[in-house]
């Protein structure tokens, strides 16, 4: 009994340290899905617009820390860097501005910028797809194919030959025509435009 019970150890310390193991694991995943939740998966070539919300944090120092609003002017405020552009910068671009003007109040800040919401850039999809609703824009070349493989795909009883756009030129709102079924069949693929903030998908 004395000898199995010594054999047994070393399988036990096993067990218990590739538990421990699988528990660390689990507390890394968890945090890492915490951490990005916070802010918007933007590729780095996003850049900013007027309506977008940016959350901005300076290490060490909670006093510095809040949402910004991208004013419709381009511009934002923030305590110590004072006014500055932020229309048409990346989010790298940006941090590096702020922390370029906080450098005269403090010795070496690190500025941490994420973006929370750009609710002026969205594309809308409603009717019979899986998924419809708003989408961010976070690219410049978003298709009609990609946008409609974002909501799921079309339903089976969706009219794949009448799907519209819907955009606004010049104030005026004009409806631009998609055929589903000839795109899918790799004709007429002139259709497939890029699509612009606002547009709106309409799948009959």
């Amino acid at each position: 009994m004395e000898i199995m019970s010594l054999a047994s150890k070393p399988l036990l310390l096993f067990r218990a340290h590739a538990f421990l193991q699988l528990a660390l694991l689990m507390v890394l995943v968890l945090a890492t899905t915490h951490l990005t939740a916070e802010g918007l998966t933007t590729p780095e070539s996003y850049r900013l617009k007027s309506g977008d919300i940016v959350a901005v944090s300076v290490w060490q120092e909670p006093g510095l820390e809040q949402l910004v609003l991208i004013r419709p002017d381009g511009g934002i405020s923030f305590p110590l860097a004072g006014e500055l552009m932020a229309a048409g910068l990346t989010v790298g671009e940006l941090t590096a501005a702020l922390k370029l003007k906080l450098k005269k109040y403090l010795s070496d800040p690190v500025v941490t910028v994420t973006l929370q919401e750009i609710p002026g850039n969205r594309v809308y999809i409603i009717g019979r797809v899986n998924k419809p609703g708003d989408f961010p824009l976070v690219t410049r070349d978003i298709s009609i194919m990609q946008a409609l493989a974002i909501a799921g795909g079309l339903t089976p009883f969706a009219d794949e030959r009448n799907i519209k756009v819907l955009r606004k030129i010049n104030g005026k709102e004009v409806s631009i025509p998609f055929d589903y079924k000839r795109i899918r069949k790799g004709q007429s693929l002139e259709q497939n435009i890029t699509l612009q903030a606002g547009d709106v998908i309409v799948v009959p």
